[in-house]
């Protein structure tokens, strides 16, 4: 009874008791692929750091054999009780006696399954030649490195790995480090890898698969390669060539070294993220390392740079300098985030990406705008959960944040604190108060001061700006999408541009409330601003420049007035117009200011040529028409209408054809507008995308459908079709078949469910639960199911969910709820969901469903106020008219 009473004090706590601490860890796993099992023996060197007859660590789905602990002196105990709490998530060893403070070796036996959730050490397919046989991968992070074998898995308990494998002799093994030692006995070679350097139990990982690889040398001598499928490692020619590049520009930026003797890339066909930064073994799914100049679009190619930016960046902040625990995620994901756009934006300036990373920072705003959201800096009470924060916060924020400093601090100041911090917390592990110290040393800057509330509280303000003669006043209060206030108060570095780039005033709102005089701006002998009717007309303010700050900004009228002239006159940068657009959209859905006066706003970007606000543009204009499917139905064709009409302007400059030679951005552009036109029903385009399509049907190599345009004629294939004409829906089902190349199947798959008709919505959400579709590509189909399939596809989720529970990880859960519960938007709805869910609580999703129920809330609000506006559908009429 005393003995269970002291194992319950183990239960229910987020972090291990801290009596003993990991210091290496020799792994030998054995993996049968045939049977989908592996058996393993892991021997863990320990401090005892305090007497105690308990060891306690993580383990999950695991079957323990023996175990064993050797002291300093030799003597060998065998614990009296093993307890595997799969709730808890560990392994509780009891000992007869106590085990006294000093080093020690833990020994433990054990073997599990090769799970197919994605999680863990888990078994995929690949194609070797016509026949699927097994592989197996990793993926521990945040915390299933207990799936395949007993440790203490939290970042802080850092230590050195030593790790061999029994794997079939055909098949090529990776881990962490080099390979010493190849032992071949019949089938099965025994494979020896270095002993790495210390590190987080979430960084280690292995691969066995069939690969062909291709390698290139760093400056320094690092070698890197990239593994891809058998006969297709050409495609990875360009991840490599990023990963060779940031590898030396991050040595330089940050003054360190990178810490290994190798750097690999693996393309995994069975992934349920994006890619992962395992320490010197960097795995990604296929589409995100697989670069394809005929079937990769010009936005993937973009990606792809940014996804190997941002994983290479990892190797110093996040697995040289690790996070103390999860609470500080941020500090490996804002980071990388932001630095990976920095290092884009050098090897790539004429994309310039900073100006794309406006994106970024909005879906930062959206969720943080939400009364469950989370601070940057959350507490994380359960090992399932920490899966939630992987999220817009802690990337998007957390990114937006550092630009943010980095822009108030100077970039020479900032980069010579994050090489201080680096090398000060090398191997070791760091808090947010630990970047902060350091920053203030470099920069004397009380910069706790500043950032506590950015990061340690969620939310974020919204400015409310006016304008007196030649004083301007701001007001801050918290930004919520429900309409609701909250006192709110942060330390805001506030830029200014008074009529022109040249003017601009910053300064810091410390307080509530703030007036500044601008009279130092205005040039008086300058005739043309003395007239008070032009000064006023072109003396346009604009707060918040090339939307530098994670805030918002509400102006007056006459000041809203003053920039639709300057966006008219085409005297703002795109990022500004960006932003303003941006912000409008924010307040116009937290019924902050009318629809109508927002669509009148919209209005002024007819001529818009800019590819970052025009694809804004488009991204408000399928908002829009979703909640006015809602709130003034029968006004929805019309509201279809004026946003084609927006849209005529750059669809008639960029057509179909790309034009040798053409911007970066041309390419993009096109892309995304023809899509948008499709999807709203231009005539034109859809016939012209149709028939585009035959031509595909007959030459899958036409030059008339490039890797960019294609998209726009799979919506018009599913926008027409339906049960009674299912001719369409066959014919790219059959081009999925028999593409080739992973670009070509994901791009199918993304806008199969976006026809109007309900049966085939549920024959394509059938397909995708069939042996035919990977269960990682589950994502991308549910964002783009159809507006008119939404009750549609929640039907299929309630009666499907325990199947979808059982088939999908706890990270893909996550995308179901997201994706089919957001688009509603009534209050009935929201109830609705609410009650499903309340018997079927899982601690992956908790956060994400009360996200959204929230957002179909908002939505709910917003349709109650747009049908009180009593000249709303007037104006669309107009606004449809309007060539």
């Amino acid at each position: 009874m005393e003995q269970k009473q002291s194992i319950e004090q183990f239960k229910g706590r987020a972090r291990l008791p801290n009596f003993a601490i990991p210091k290496r860890y020799d792994l030998h796993l054995r993996l049968d692929l045939s049977a989908c099992t592996f058996s393993g023996t892991v021997q863990i060197n320990v401090s005892i750091v305090e007497e105690t007859k308990f060891l306690v660590l993580n383990a999950l789905e695991l079957d323990v054999h023996q175990v064993w602990f050797t002291n300093s002196h030799g003597q060998k105990y065998h614990p009296c009780d093993v307890v595997l709490d799969g709730d808890d998530e560990v392994l509780v060893l009891v000992f007869d006696k106590a085990l006294g403070i000093g080093e020690g070796v833990l020994g433990v036996d054990f073997s599990a399954v090769l799970n197919a959730h994605l999680v863990g050490l888990y078994k995929c397919a690949y194609m070797d030649g016509e026949e699927k046989k097994n592989m197996a991968v990793t993926q521990f992070e945040p915390v299933d490195a207990r799936r395949c074998f007993p440790c203490w898995d939290e970042p802080a308990l850092k230590a050195r790995f030593k790790i061999a494998l029994d794997v079939p002799s055909e098949l090529t093994a990776l881990s962490n480090m080099p390979i010493i030692n190849e032992k071949c006995d019949g089938d099965v070679k025994t494979v020896s890898f270095e002993e790495s350097p210390i590190m987080s139990t979430y960084l280690v990982a292995v691969v066995v698969g069939l690969f062909d690889h291709i390698e290139d040398t760093t400056s320094d001598g690092v070698k890197v390669r990239a593994y891809c499928p058998v006969g297709k490692s050409d495609k990875g020619e360009f991840a490599l060539n990023v990963a060779v590049k940031t590898l030396d520009l991050f040595s330089k930026y940050f003054s360190t070294p990178y810490s290994l003797p190798k750097l690999d890339m693996v393309a995994v066909p069975e992934f349920a993220g994006g890619a992962m930064e395992n320490y010197g073994l960097i795995t990604y799914r296929e589409s995100e390392l697989l670069f394809d100049p005929l079937h990769s679009t010009a936005a993937r190619k973009q990606r792809m740079a940014i996804v190997v930016s941002h994983e290479v960046a990892h190797q110093w902040f996040g697995n040289l300098v690790t996070m103390e625990w999860w609470t500080d995620l941020w500090l490996n994901e804002g980071f990388a985030t932001w630095i990976s756009y920095m290092a884009t934006d050098i090897l790539f300036p004429e994309w310039k990406v900073w100006s794309q990373f406006l994106q970024k920072t909005t879906g930062g705003l959206i969720m943080d705008a939400l009364e469950q959201s989370h601070p940057i800096q959350v507490e994380v009470h359960h090992a399932r959960s920490v899966l939630e924060i992987f999220d817009a916060i802690s990337y998007y924020k957390g990114s937006a944040v550092i630009r943010m400093l980095q822009a108030y601090l100077g970039d020479d100041i900032f980069q010579k604190s994050l090489s201080s911090y680096i090398k000060r917390y090398s191997e070791k592990n760091a808090k947010t108060e630990d970047l902060w110290s350091v920053l203030s040393e470099e920069s004397g800057v009380k910069i706790s001061e500043m950032m506590d509330d950015w990061t340690k509280k969620q939310g974020y303000p919204v400015i409310s700006v006016t304008a007196k003669d030649h004083i301007l006043e701001f007001e801050q209060t918290q930004f919520l999408s429900a309409g609701l206030h909250s006192e709110g108060k942060w330390i805001v570095p506030v830029t200014i541009s008074l009529g022109s780039y040249e003017r601009r005033k910053n300064f810091l709102l410390e307080t509530k409330s703030s007036e500044v005089d601008i009279s130092d701006l205005v040039d008086t002998s300058d005739t043309h601003l003395k007239n008070k009717e032009t000064c006023d007309e072109q003396l346009w303010v604009k707060v918040n420049i090339e939307q530098s700050g994670f805030y918002r900004v509400k102006y007056e009228d006459k000041l809203t007035a003053r920039l639709r002239k300057a966006i008219e006159h085409n005297s703002l940068e795109a990022t500004d117009k960006f932003g303003i657009l941006d912000d409008a959209y924010a307040l116009c859905e937290a019924c902050e200011q009318s629809l109508s006066s927002f669509l009148s706003l919209m209005d002024v970007y007819r001529k818009e040529a800019d590819y970052i606000v025009l694809s804004k543009l488009i991204d408000v204009c399928y908002n829009i028409v979703k909640v006015s499917s809602e709130a003034i139905p029968d006004s929805v064709n019309e509201l279809k209408q004026f946003c084609i009409n927006l849209l005529m302007f750059p669809a008639e400059k960029l057509g179909w054809e790309p034009v040798p030679g053409e911007s970066h951005f041309s390419t993009l552009l096109r892309a995304e507008v023809l899509q948008a036109l499709v999807t709203f029903g231009h005539d034109k385009t859809q016939n012209e995308a149709l028939d585009r399509f035959q031509k595909l049907l007959n030459d899958r190599n036409t030059p008339l459908l490039t890797a960019d345009t294609r998209a726009a004629a799979y919506i018009a294939v599913m926008r027409n079709a339906g049960s009674s004409h299912k001719e369409g829906f066959e014919s790219l089902l059959n081009v999925y078949r028999e593409a080739g190349t992973v670009q070509e199947k994901e791009r199918i798959l993304r806008y199969f469910a976006s026809s109007p008709d309900p049966d085939t919505v549920v024959d394509v959400l059938n397909f995708f639960l069939s042996d035919e579709v990977r269960d990682q590509d589950i994502v991308y189909v549910l964002p783009r199911i159809s507006l008119e399939c939404r009750e549609t596809a929640w039907k299929w989720m309630k009666e499907n969910w325990d199947l979808i529970l059982t088939k999908y990880g706890a990270g893909l859960l996550t995308r179901f709820v997201r994706d089919i519960v957001t688009p509603f938007c009534s209050n009935e709805k929201a109830d609705e969901v609410e009650e499903f869910f309340a018997s079927r609580v899982h601690p992956s999703i908790a956060m994400t469903l009360k996200q959204s129920i929230e957002k179909v809330r908002i939505k709910a609000r917003w349709v109650q106020s747009a049908r009180q506006e009593q000249s709303l559908q007037e104006l669309v009429k107009e606004l449809a008219g309007k060539k």
